[in-house]
């Protein structure tokens, strides 16, 4: 009876520990025995990316980040480089508010689960967007592009990084083998996946503007930037701008691609790799840079630096 009475008790006392917030929404998390260490590894990667749109919509919309809102979640980890509050228009900037709120909620999701790891170094500056749209360009803008100059900067910009993460969490879904993984990554995906179409059609509206001072239309820059990605990323068409060839859009009949998929309409996948290529900005998931300069944390990011995962 002594010993089914501490047991219960020690299992109150964990449950407990998990469900209560403590100042600033961080939790302390108790690892869950259910998840596999390959569950744990591929869940904790994604925090790379979350904690990126978290930092650059939360000063995109508010001039502050994490260390504001929820100082707790960046685990100590560095400021962020060169953030700062974006000149948005009203109804841009309470989207873009939105979204960051909601990547708060993804950072805390995910460190409920898994352990996870302090906020990497990232890189939300002007002049590290511009080094990104001038490859995607293939020549350098004049003025260089500012991200934080206006609102369709600013989706611009938007637009180089949520859809990163989605084809991320696409790829990482048939490679998890608890059901608390697969529904964790799922409800992140459907949310990820909101995003961009959202970023998406916000720009499809504007898809023939030209961007002020550039003779470059808005589809232009949609297009070249995922064009990059698809040559950084090392594996093929996996990324499409606003406006495709005809036989590349949704059955080979319209050219207007306001959501990207495949030839039946599903969405595409990328493998950590991938990922890291692309948020480096370097081809190579083994050299840093771009939005993590010092490279990113957690099992599988660490293993392309410093050993075979």
């Amino acid at each position: 009876m002594l010993t089914y009475l501490t047991s219960a008790i020690f299992t109150s006392l964990l449950l407990l520990l998990v469900s209560t917030k403590s100042k600033g929404d961080e939790v302390l998390v108790i690892p869950n025995p259910s998840l596999s260490p390959s569950d744990i590894d591929l869940l904790e990667f994604p925090l790379n990316l979350e904690y990126l749109e978290a930092e650059f919509f939360l000063w995109g919309s508010l001039g502050y980040g994490l260390d504001m809102v929820a100082p707790n979640l960046t685990a100590g980890g560095p400021p962020p480089i060169g953030g700062k509050k974006a000149n948005l228009d009203p109804v841009t900037r309470d989207i873009i508010l939105q979204f960051a709120y909601q990547e708060v909620g993804h950072l805390r999701a995910i460190k409920r689960t898994v352990k996870g790891f302090p906020r990497p170094l990232l890189d939300i500056s002007a002049d590290n967007f511009a080094k990104i749209i001038n490859n995607a360009m293939k020549y350098p803008l004049y003025p260089p592009f500012d991200p934080y100059a206006n609102g369709l900067n600013f989706l611009i910009a938007s637009y180089i990084i949520p859809y990163v993460g989605l084809t991320g969490y696409v790829g990482t879904n048939p490679k998890l083998q608890s059901a608390q993984a697969k529904r964790l990554v799922a409800g992140l995906l459907g949310v990820e996946s909101a995003q961009d179409a959202v970023i998406r059609a916000l720009l499809h509206e504007r898809a023939s503007l030209k961007v002020q001072p550039y003779d470059i239309t808005v589809a232009d820059f949609t297009n070249r930037i995922s064009d990059l990605r698809n040559d950084i990323g090392k594996q093929g068409l996996k990324d499409e701008g606003l406006i495709v060839p005809l036989e590349l859009g949704a059955e080979g009949k319209i050219s207007g691609n306001v959501i990207a998929g495949d030839r039946d309409s599903v969405a595409y996948d990328r493998s950590p790799e991938e990922i890291l290529r692309i948020v480096y900005g370097t081809g190579s998931e083994s050299i840093p840079g771009g939005f993590l300069p010092w490279g990113g944390d957690g099992q599988i990011a660490r293993s392309y630096t410093y050993g075979k995962y």
